[in-house]
């Protein structure tokens, strides 16, 4: 009886495939970009919503590393105010400064804080630019840089991952990251030179 009921279900589903394929056939154009702008806006939430913590947590590290405490009558004090940190990385760029001003023209070394935080998000690292802008940190030549190097960077963590995941390759998000990495840096030399033959 099973070998009979099996042999049934194989004969069966060829015709409910046909099924299936005919019914997909009828579907008006309307209904398939319904379709496929649900599966889409359901997909891209999904995906949001995987990069988010990475990306807030980056950000929010690497802010908290770049900039100093707020400079009230003086004393420099904690106010709770944006921005306010404890100003690790100028340190860290002064250290590689020999290095980030031949390669990018970097005259501060707050402003390794844009490429660090590009990673993350070009968002965000976009939003730190004022700060460095006022502070004297940046100037012309580093606002090419950021250009060349957020533009080449933006998705930088979201993407890979996520599309490795949908593609179920996670085992090559390191070499895509290192390629991308590698785009984002030549991007940066190249805008500081073409910077300096322009300007």
């Amino acid at each position: 009886m099973q070998q009979t009921a099996v042999a049934f279900e194989k004969a069966d589903a060829p015709a409910v495939k046909a099924d299936e394929a005919v019914t997909t056939a009828k579907k008006s154009v309307f209904s398939r970009a319904m379709d496929a702008m649900l599966e889409g806006g359901k997909l891209g939430w999904e995906i949001g919503f995987a990069t988010t913590p990475g990306v807030l947590c980056i950000c929010t590290v690497i802010m908290m590393l770049t900039f100093g405490p707020s400079m009230v009558d003086g004393v420099a004090t904690y106010t709770g105010a944006a921005y306010e940190g404890v100003a690790v990385l100028p340190m860290l760029g002064d250290l590689i400064a020999p290095v980030t001003n031949v390669l990018f023209g970097f005259k501060d070394g707050a402003a390794i804080a844009f490429p660090i935080t590009a990673l993350g998000a070009v968002g965000a690292a976009m939003g730190m630019t004022p700060a460095l802008i006022e502070s004297g940190s940046v100037g012309p030549n580093e606002i090419a840089v950021f250009t060349a190097i957020g533009i080449t960077w933006s998705g930088y963590l979201s993407t890979h991952i996520s599309i490795m995941d949908a593609l179920h390759a996670r085992k090559l998000i390191p070499q895509a990251l290192i390629t991308h990495t590698i785009a984002g840096l030549a991007a940066g030399v190249f805008a500081h030179y073409l910077f300096l033959l322009v300007g």
